[in-house]
């Protein structure tokens, strides 16, 4: 789903924002201070998060579905595909939160959760 659409649902009460980046992403590039953080995969390697079912659980106890929300949106398909073998309703946001690459391989000029002026914070 749009990164617009999630966040009316997230602001009518309606599902819950779970940012699936890494605690070092949230950290640096900024985050969504109203987001959920369960890490799909985590530093040192990037290996998987071994609390992700059990956190996604917790995250979806009030029966909202869930919109993940990542880097660039690959990640956060991993974690909707994940969250609904575990039997939850989950979504994809497009584009993530900082976009697609644009010619030079850079993120954070051509769509994402903060070029489309959705709130965000940085520490």
């Amino acid at each position: 789903m749009s990164a617009e659409l999630a966040w009316r649902w997230v602001q009518e009460g309606r599902a819950v924002l779970v940012d699936v980046r890494t605690d070092a992403e949230r950290e640096w590039v900024g985050f969504v201070p109203e987001a959920l953080p369960v890490a799909w995969k985590q530093w040192p390697g990037m290996a998987p998060n071994p609390a992700f079912d059990e956190q996604v659980r917790a995250a979806a106890q009030g029966g909202k579905p869930l919109l993940m929300l990542c880097r660039s949106g690959v990640r956060s398909i991993a974690a909707a595909q994940r969250a609904t073998v575990l039997g939850l309703q989950a979504y994809n946001i497009l584009e993530g939160f900082e976009g697609d690459p644009d010619e030079h391989a850079h993120r954070g000029s051509r769509g994402g959760w903060r070029r489309r002026g959705l709130p965000w914070r940085q520490k």
